[in-house]
């Protein structure tokens, strides 16, 4: 399979993972009390002003993309555990890149609960990654991988 067909069926993934995984863990947390926010928050983000669920879903978008590009070269594993890696990857550049970039405390203030929070939506999204994108890879691409990854 060519990297850009890889590129293009992890950014798939990695969308609809937001829509299902992360926004269904964000349902569960924000249940529980610790989402301050339902999920599918439409609240406008700048610098564009697009739903707060379409800027996730695009960059979370952009991370399956890499992943799509970067899966031949990763450990053999269960698909699941390398997206929850991604996952895990996503959670520590929210906490020490994205979060200083917008002036917010890093790590989320080292706050547990917060930090639980961000994990669990995270891992779960990653996880929800490498659930999807063995069903979007072509048939034989899927079978050969499940094959060679476990």
């Amino acid at each position: 399979m060519t990297a850009p067909m890889r590129a293009l069926l992890g950014f798939v993934a990695a969308v609809l993972s937001v829509l299902t995984f992360h926004q269904g863990m964000w349902a569960v947390l924000y249940v529980l009390g610790m989402m301050p926010r339902a999920p599918y928050p439409m609240t406008p983000v700048p610098p564009l002003g697009v739903p707060l669920i379409v800027s996730l879903c695009f960059w979370g978008g952009l991370y399956g993309l890499v992943f799509g590009l970067a899966l031949p070269r990763l450990p053999r594993a269960p698909m699941w555990l390398l997206g929850l890696g991604l996952g895990l990857l996503a959670a520590l550049v929210g906490w020490f890149v994205v979060a200083p970039l917008k002036g917010q405390p890093v790590a989320s203030g080292f706050d547990p609960a917060r930090m639980l929070a961000s994990v669990l939506i995270n891992g779960f999204w990653g996880i929800g990654v490498g659930v999807i994108l063995p069903f979007l890879l072509p048939r034989g691409a899927g079978r050969a991988w499940s094959v060679s990854r476990g």
